[in-house]
């Protein structure tokens, strides 16, 4: 599986690279701390697999990671290879580069 760490999700952001950030966390997660993207629950991921791109770059995230990198092993079997898991997901953002997000 292919992953990106958070120090590298913010270089992406900061120079706006073209990529695709999908959040597949519940929406009540969400409420509680975010770093944007697209919201499919990872229960719906399937459902939309139209909705994710396969011409860029598309990082995947939850809290720790465990979601979205279950995702990424799935998604493989469906012909993805541009797909990534954040490494540690939102746990590790907070913790590596914004602390002001609220660890549930």
């Amino acid at each position: 599986m292919k992953e990106v760490n958070c120090a590298e999700l913010k270089k992406m952001m900061d120079a706006e690279e073209d990529f695709q950030l999908i959040d597949v966390r519940e929406e009540h997660e969400v409420d509680i701390a975010s770093i944007g993207g697209e919201l499919i629950p990872m229960g719906d991921v399937l459902d939309n697999i139209n909705k994710i791109s396969k011409d860029k770059k598309v990082v995947f995230y939850c809290r720790s990671g465990k979601r979205s990198g279950a995702i990424v092993l799935a998604l493989q079997h469906y012909g993805f290879s541009n797909i990534y898991n954040l490494k540690g997901g939102i746990l590790a953002w907070a913790d590596e580069i914004d602390t002001s997000i609220t660890k549930y």
